[in-house]
């Protein structure tokens, strides 16, 4: 598998690159000089100004839901038979509230995207990066997905499954050069509290959420080490080291305490 390099190049395609921490991924690829080929469900002109502002070779954008085939189907279109040398997959969707509160349309959405959408996308890029022989591929996940997520369950287990899938992914491409490597923030202030109805909890009005930019930067410098994976932050590489240690019906008590709304 490939080890260290210097900085990223060629044709990168980043998802969830509107806002948040895909924002500043696509900042980070930006000075680095990349093509890029931008994707979310909501307006990218933030991202494109800052994307051509940093340095970008080139920037193409593609607003689409990644939850369904027609946006998927948008984002092949626009690769077209390129292959990307860097992959960063950071669309995800988040949902608070008790599981049997939730609508199953707001459900499926949820899983189509972090799971169905992710998981779409690794297979058809993976391909074409195996085939070359060339390639990194960085996925956002999440130290929630080690964690009982009682009343934000459903976003807690796809990440689970994206956190275990990128290891997996990782080994069966061992003995290639194209690298996987896994980003696992902790609560992070950007839109996705507001986004998945978690503004009226503990978790969501705290002060202490991780910066973005800090964020990605983790991420980014992982995947330039080759590393498998990277917990960003201090406090968050704690909480990751003992939920692994306390009972998970333990963990999922102190879960619903963070992330209960206070009106229940």
């Amino acid at each position: 598998m490939g080890g260290k390099i210097d900085r990223l190049s060629g044709l990168c395609v980043i998802t969830g690159a509107s806002s948040g921490i895909g924002l500043e991924l696509t900042k980070l690829a930006a000075r680095d000089g990349c093509d890029l080929i931008l994707a979310a469900d909501r307006d990218l002109g933030a991202a494109e100004a800052a994307a051509r502002q940093c340095g970008a070779a080139g920037v193409e954008t593609v607003e689409a839901d990644l939850a369904n085939r027609d946006g998927l189907q948008a984002l092949v279109t626009a690769l077209g038979d390129r292959t990307p040398d860097v992959l960063l997959a950071n669309a995800g969707h988040g949902l608070g509230e008790a599981f049997l509160d939730q609508e199953w349309k707001d459900i499926a959405h949820v899983i189509h995207t972090n799971v169905t959408g992710t998981t779409w996308l690794l297979h058809h890029v993976g391909q074409k990066m195996r085939a070359k022989n060339a390639g990194r591929i960085l996925v956002t996940g999440s130290i929630a997905g080690h964690i009982p997520g009682a009343f934000q369950l459903v976003y807690n287990s796809t990440k689970s499954y994206i956190d275990y899938f990128c290891f997996g992914l990782r080994n069966e491409l061992k003995d290639t050069e194209v690298v996987v490597s896994c980003l696992m923030p902790g609560p992070t202030d950007t839109q996705f509290f507001d986004r998945a109805g978690l503004e009226n909890t503990d978790v969501g009005k705290s002060d202490s959420k991780d910066d973005p930019a800090m964020v990605a930067e983790a991420g980014y410098k992982a995947l330039l080490e080759g590393d498998a994976h990277t917990v960003s932050g201090f406090m968050n590489k704690i909480q990751d080291m003992f939920a692994g240690v306390i009972p998970d019906t333990v963990l999922a008590q102190m879960h619903r305490r963070m992330a209960e709304p206070d009106d229940r």
